[in-house]
């Protein structure tokens, strides 16, 4: 079966948003161009993650002196984007796999997501050892291309939604939940 894909070429809005209060949060990255939109699920890692590869790779097209476009130091102000996720939030599937890259046609920044693949053929008789299995292609994919300016707005707003979750405990590290935290001090130790 082919692929489906999601794409979005010079999305209206891209972001990562959370549904849900800190500590139960769940983590989406979705775009949106006109009525059409598409969700993915991501873990909270995945977000930091992922704003940290765009954010690098931004860095590397800023400093090569024959890069395409010019790469912005800071946020523009005008696409500046603290809005909530469009609703509703219909999740499409769950990332397993992302990917940042350039697409030099029309010097946009691309983000791929593709899903977790269960194999509805596994079984729990122990690992599948049949070796001429051909890949798999995905189910579906995620495939947004962005220009730089929206690259750097959309890396500094998933920074500020990974961080706007439950503060850090200063002994132990461990997130301190809104009815209270007990440090294990075994660990400590």
């Amino acid at each position: 079966m082919p692929t489906l894909v999601h794409e979005y070429d010079w999305p209206d809005r891209v972001v990562v948003g959370t549904v849900g209060r800190p500590g139960e949060r769940t983590f989406y990255l979705q775009a949106r161009t006109g009525a059409r939109s598409t969700a993915v699920a991501l873990e909270k890692e995945q977000s930091a993650l992922l704003a940290e590869a765009i954010d690098e790779f931004l860095g590397q097209l800023a400093a090569d002196e024959d890069a395409p476009v010019s790469v912005p130091a800071e946020t523009p102000v005008e696409l500046l984007d603290d809005e909530p996720l469009d609703q509703p939030v219909e999740e499409q599937f769950r990332a397993g796999t992302l990917r940042v890259g350039w697409e030099p046609r029309t010097a946009q920044l691309v983000i791929e997501a593709y899903p977790v693949e269960v194999d509805d053929e596994d079984d729990d008789d122990g690992p599948d050892l049949d070796l001429d299995d051909e890949p798999t292609e995905p189910s579906e994919m995620l495939l947004v291309r962005i220009p730089v300016g929206t690259a750097r707005a959309f890396v500094e707003r998933t920074r500020r939604v990974v961080r706007a979750g439950r503060p850090t405990c200063p002994l132990c590290g461990r997130p301190i939940d809104p009815d209270g935290h007990v440090c294990d001090l075994t660990e400590l130790v």
